[in-house]
């Protein structure tokens, strides 16, 4: 068997956990992966806890259910660490990427785990480049960063695909790349 990665998103409705993976999706498409990445809803209301899942492999990907034991998970909003479990299934040698103003070892402390755990401050990011805490984007960056799962030229190119409004495209880029910039030099 090859490459499978498996990435899970918690994030709330509306925050765009479901766009996340599947900007990475297209960008690990136009590596030469095979990816696949699909939303869970609960309530389906804004605000409410959503779970959105990615696999990237180099083999057609059959499994279609839940990532049930991630090797990456990525959290957008940092009230859902008191809400949600988010190291559920986390692999031995997974990591947990958070959006939290904090910093890591604050946070790995909290959570009682040996997991590695990043943190960035991605609702200031985002508020400082879109003018909204809108933290997708950012979160992408940031796994990225910390992974390479994916080129980050990928990501971009994705993320200019997506948005219909160029400014916005755009900015979205600037965020992404300052995200991923900032974890490169985190995990150095």
């Amino acid at each position: 068997m090859g490459i499978l990665i498996e990435v899970r998103f918690h994030g709330r409705g509306g925050q765009g956990a479901v766009t996340a993976a599947d900007l990475l999706a297209v960008a690990g498409f136009k590596d030469g992966y095979y990816t696949l990445s699909f939303p869970m809803f609960g309530a389906e209301k804004r605000g409410t806890p959503v779970v959105s899942f990615l696999r990237v492999s180099d083999e057609p990907i059959v499994i279609r259910d839940e990532v049930k034991n991630p090797d990456y998970v990525v959290v957008m909003d940092p009230s859902l660490i008191d809400v949600v479990d988010v190291l559920a299934g986390i692999k031995e040698n997974g990591m947990l990427i958070v959006n939290y103003p904090k910093g890591a070892d604050e946070l790995r402390e909290k959570l009682n785990t040996d997991v590695k755990v990043y943190t960035i401050n991605a609702t200031k990011m985002a508020t400082e480049i879109l003018g909204r805490p809108i933290t997708n984007t950012a979160m992408v960056g940031a796994l990225v960063g910390a992974t390479e799962i994916i080129r980050i030229e990928s990501v971009e190119e994705a993320i200019m695909e997506f948005f219909e409004n160029k400014e916005i495209a755009e900015k979205n880029v600037q965020l992404v790349r300052k995200a991923y910039e900032y974890m490169k030099e985190v995990c150095g």
